[in-house]
This record gives structure tokens, C-alpha cells and sequence, in this order.
């Protein structure tokens, strides 16, 4: 069981991965390279039930993603309550529609236009399951001591990576959700002040008659600069 370390001192163990003969590191990663260039957005979901062993195992995954000082500040709140999920669709509506209707600005708008996304969000009761994401901005004991936690943003994002290469490669869709403000969140789902919401994330499979846009992903001679 992890408990908070703060000032420890260093404990070094071994680590002796096993090292992946090159013929055998190069086929996997051009395998994991092919099915991750699979993986869409899915803002159409299917009612179908999803194991949820599979769901678990995700976040699992994205639990063992690296932190800023290992301090794992996430915490994965998993929705299947039909009233809950629509108590966060109805409020995540009413968010999104203030947003459209021009909190987001033109230049936003315009981004989002080849994306074909307005203010209803049926996937959020439609999915089987939302993972509510929430970033633990510090730590509280029992005594309702405060600890600092750092690179926030950075952890939490990383491990929400994690999570959607986790839930694509087990043939599940995803979305990331993120209404704002998303205050909501933590008071309909009862969390303690230290947490603030990081992102929504419905999953399961896509519906019968889903779409996606029409994208292209830059090149890998657009994203790489060699030195």
C-alpha cells in the first residue's frame, strides 16, 4: 500500500529489465505504431455492455504512469450510475451550450467547426462508462495536513495518454470530455477539496452507425526535428 514519502531518504533497488532482441523491439513497436494510428476520437457510443475487468485494467495502466517527485497525484472515479451520468450530461450541457453560444470565441469556434462537435453530448449517458478524471493538487492526511504536489498538469496528462493507448489497444473508443468549467464534477461526485477535475472519458464500443471526421495526422517528418 503507497504511502506519502516525503523527506526519505534515497532507497535504491535494481532494476534488470529484460532486453528485447532488435528484430524482436523493432516488430513490436511497428505493430504498436499500426494499431495506435487506428485510434479516432468516438463521440458515437454504443449502449453495449463493456467487461469491466477491461476498464480496470486501463486504469491500472495509467496508474503506473510517472509523476513529478512519484507523488501519483490522479485519482479515476468510475461512473456506470445512469443517474449519475446524467446528472453530468444535463450539467455538462449547460455549460457547453453558454460556451457555443460565444464563450469560446470565433477563433475557437472555428477550430473546433472541421470537428463537427456542438453542445449535445449524448455520449456522456450513452457510453457504459465515464472515467472522471481529477488532478490531486496536494495531499491530505488524516489529520487534514497539506502537501504539496508538483508537475500537476504534466503527471495527470500523462497518465490520461497512458489510459487512452490502454482502453484502444484492449478494442475499446474513448473520448476526452472537458467542459468548462468542470467545478461541477467534484461537488456531483462528492470529491474532497484537494481534487479539481482534469477531464471526462466516456468508453466503450462504437455505435453501429458511428462517423468520425475526415483527418489527417501529420507525418512523422512534421512532428520529428533531429540535432
Amino acid at each position: 500500500m503507497w504511502t506519502p514519502n516525503y523527506g526519505q531518504p534515497f532507497e535504491p533497488v535494481p532494476y534488470r529489465p529484460a532486453r528485447l532482441p532488435a528484430r524482436e523491439s523493432l516488430a513490436t513497436a511497428a505493430e504498436l505504431r499500426r494499431r495506435m494510428d487506428t485510434r479516432r476520437t468516438v463521440r458515437a457510443f454504443s449502449t453495449d455492455p463493456v467487461p469491466e475487468q477491461v476498464v480496470l485494467d486501463a486504469i491500472a495502466v495509467a496508474a503506473t504512469a510517472p509523476s513529478g517527485a512519484h507523488q501519483q497525484p490522479w485519482t479515476f472515479v468510475l461512473v456506470t450510475d445512469d443517474q449519475i451520468k446524467q446528472r453530468i450530461r444535463e450539467a455538462a450541457e449547460e455549460e457547453e451550450r453558454i460556451s457555443y453560444d460565444g464563450r469560446l470565441g470565433e477563433e475557437w469556434l472555428d477550430a473546433l467547426r472541421p470537428l463537427g462537435t456542438d453542445a449535445v453530448k449524448s455520449h456522456l449517458t450513452d457510453a457504459p462508462y465515464l472515467i472522471v478524471v481529477f488532478q490531486q493538487r496536494y495531499f491530505l492526511d488524516e489529520d487534514g495536513g497539506t502537501h504539496k504536489h508538483y508537475y500537476v498538469d504534466e503527471s495527470v496528462g500523462i497518465a490520461v495518454g497512458m489510459l487512452l493507448t490502454a482502453l484502444h489497444l484492449s478494442g475499446l473508443a474513448a473520448l476526452t470530455h472537458t467542459p468548462s468549467p468542470m467545478r461541477f464534477l467534484g461537488e456531483l461526485l462528492e470529491r474532497p477539496r484537494n481534487e479539481k477535475a482534469f477531464a471526462v472519458i466516456p468508453v466503450g464500443y462504437p455505435a453501429d452507425d458511428c462517423v468520425v471526421p475526415n483527418l489527417v495526422r501529420k507525418s512523422l517528418d512534421q512532428v520529428l526535428v533531429r540535432r
